[in-house]
């Protein structure tokens, strides 16, 4: 056989294998045609805003979802000519692990997106056509899909201002779309929406608390403890083994004694020492009515408390600041931080429920020592009236003055010339205010960052409130238990402030601002679920009522569109 015919029979069986690989079937010449105009019709005549159901499935992202499809001339993003759907799977894949983050996969078209690619793979193995118009309905659902999970993960499922107006967040934002398709392109759809949760490690830490905890109510939790007298060390009762089963199931009493299981031992006295002090309660070894109480929360509403809080995370800028302030309220705790690790703790007073300390964030710009007080025209008439009428020498006790107008003005008002049983917050005409020095309602010194909230933190003389292990007793600003060193640490970039220095004008008692020689971010925060450093879970009472607001906001079905 000569060069030349073996030459010319590979060229035709190349040819021949060439027209084989581009062969496609008749149907799938237009596919992509085909559903690109099912698209566009269910888009163009969706109206403004545009609704868009695909079966009794609304489309919810009813703004990005539309620009999405408009910006790629409305061809299909999750299909081609051959029908191809392999990212579909990816898309699933991350929809069922939002249950990791506290979300209800659900509520992302889950169920819906599964039975239609389960038809259209069962047509695609029996050789039929693929259906552009299921193509197109699953186009949209797992479109819609990405861009509400995204934004979920991005900036939580609820608008926290939509159920508290003491709750301001400042949430993350992107372009979602743009997102989308970037995760198209690199064929990265899991990928891609994971790096829109929260990457601080903390949010991590309380992700893995919650599957531990979801892990230990799936079988039932741990049983309760029977009501009755305070238990503690040296006590023998059959409630000690109950409370022994109960704190051996969540992994804070790691042995029985080899002796009675009904007597409370110190290794019992321990594990109710470490119980106590992860919940924020007295720490004395003594199961009484708190503790009890704390103990009898069952496993699956301690899950729930941790999702509640996972959102609260997504509410967070991508940033807290390299150095910034956090003030937990519920845990009573502030933190400075600095590179990732605290660098002075405290505890802190917060608002009474009836004055509740709002959530925003921040930055402190200034420091005022020896503050005086202006009290606020809520707490004149509300509190310090009644006690003015009681005691008519309660304004000079407490080195108060009755002023009237302000700057240069700013009279004083003798206070025996006012009739107080007719002052009303009405015809309140008068401000109240405080002399610096040691009655000062704000102590010291007061750190300022101007809000709408008018709170800030603040110095106290009454530091015997610190020793309490629940520290509501303030009118919505924040009592600091360290003051001076607060104060130091803010102004350390300062040489003109060292802490003789600030003790020495405090000592004046005359009233004096300093500006920061850099603004510090603080955020007020309300965690009553969060993992430490060390790996310890922490769990708050929720003081507020907010843990159930949200809670509640959390499990309502998703409303019709946006």
């Amino acid at each position: 056989m000569s060069r030349s015919h073996s030459f010319g029979i590979w060229a035709n069986l190349l040819m021949g294998t060439l027209m084989c690989l581009s062969y496609q079937p008749v149907w799938a010449q237009n596919l992509t045609d085909r559903v690109d105009e099912f698209l566009r019709s269910r888009i163009e005549v969706a109206g403004v805003p545009p609704k868009i159901w695909v079966g009794e499935e609304i489309i919810y992202s009813s703004f990005a979802l539309p620009l999405f499809y408009e910006r790629r001339a409305y061809r299909p993003a999750w299909s081609d000519d051959a029908g191809s759907l392999m990212l579909i799977d990816d898309l699933i894949g991350a929809i069922s692990r939002a249950e990791q983050e506290g979300l209800r996969p659900a509520d992302y078209h889950l169920a819906k997106l599964q039975t239609i690619l389960s038809k259209l793979r069962q047509n695609q193995q029996k050789g039929l056509p693929p259906d552009p118009r299921r193509l197109a309905d699953l186009d949209l659902l797992a479109t819609d899909a990405f861009l509400i999970l995204g934004s979920h993960y991005l900036a939580g499922r609820i608008n926290p201002e939509t159920i508290d107006p003491e709750w301001i967040a400042n949430r993350r934002e992107a372009h979602l779309e743009d997102i989308l398709q970037k995760a198209l392109d690199s064929q990265g759809i899991a990928a891609a929406l994971e790096e829109l949760l929260p990457q601080q490690p903390g949010y991590a830490r309380l992700r893995e608390a919650l599957r531990h905890y979801r892990d230990l109510a799936a079988p039932g939790g741990w049983p309760a403890v029977p009501e009755g007298a305070k238990l503690q060390k040296g006590d023998r009762n059959p409630r000690v083994s109950a409370l022994r089963t109960r704190l051996r199931a969540e992994g804070v009493l790691s042995e029985d004694p080899a002796g009675a299981l009904d007597l409370f031992d110190d290794n019992l006295d321990g594990a109710v020492r470490h119980f106590q002090r992860r919940h924020g309660l007295d720490v004395d070894g003594i199961v009484g009515r708190a503790t009890l109480a704390a103990l009898n929360v069952s496993a699956l509403e301690r899950s729930y408390q941790i999702e509640v809080n996972l959102e609260r995370w997504r509410w967070l800028p991508e940033s807290l600041g390299k150095r910034h302030i956090i003030v937990n309220i519920a845990g009573f705790e502030l933190d400075v931080i600095e590179s990732g690790h605290s660098a002075l703790a405290m505890r802190v007073v917060v608002g009474r429920d009836y004055r509740r300390t709002p959530v925003f964030s921040d930055k402190i710009t200034y420091v005022v020592l020896n503050p005086h007080w202006e009290v606020p025209l809520n707490i004149a008439i509300q509190d310090k009236i009644p006690l003015i009428l009681k005691d008519p020498e309660y304004l000079s006790k407490e080195k108060m003055k009755v002023l009237q107008g302000w700057g240069a003005e700013t009279r004083e008002i003798a206070p025996e010339t006012i009739d107080w049983s007719r002052v009303t917050e009405k015809n309140f005409a008068y401000r109240l205010r405080q002399d610096p020095g040691p009655l000062n309602a704000l102590g010291r010194v007061k750190f300022m960052f101007p809000n709408k909230f008018n709170v800030y933190l603040h110095d106290t003389p009454s530091r015997e409130l610190f020793a309490r292990s629940e520290r509501t007793f303030s009118s919505g600003c924040i009592r600091v238990e360290k003051p001076m060193q607060l104060a130091e640490y803010l102004l350390r970039g300062d040489p003109n402030w060292t802490g003789e220095k600030i003790l020495a004008a405090i000592n004046k008692g005359i009233e004096q601002t300093i500006r920061l020689p850099e603004p510090t971010p603080i955020h007020l925060l309300y965690s009553t679920a969060w993992v430490s450093q060390d790996g310890v879970i922490n769990f708050r009472r929720d003081i507020y009522g907010r843990d159930k607001l949200l809670a509640d906001a959390l499990r309502e079905e998703p409303p019709d569109s946006d």
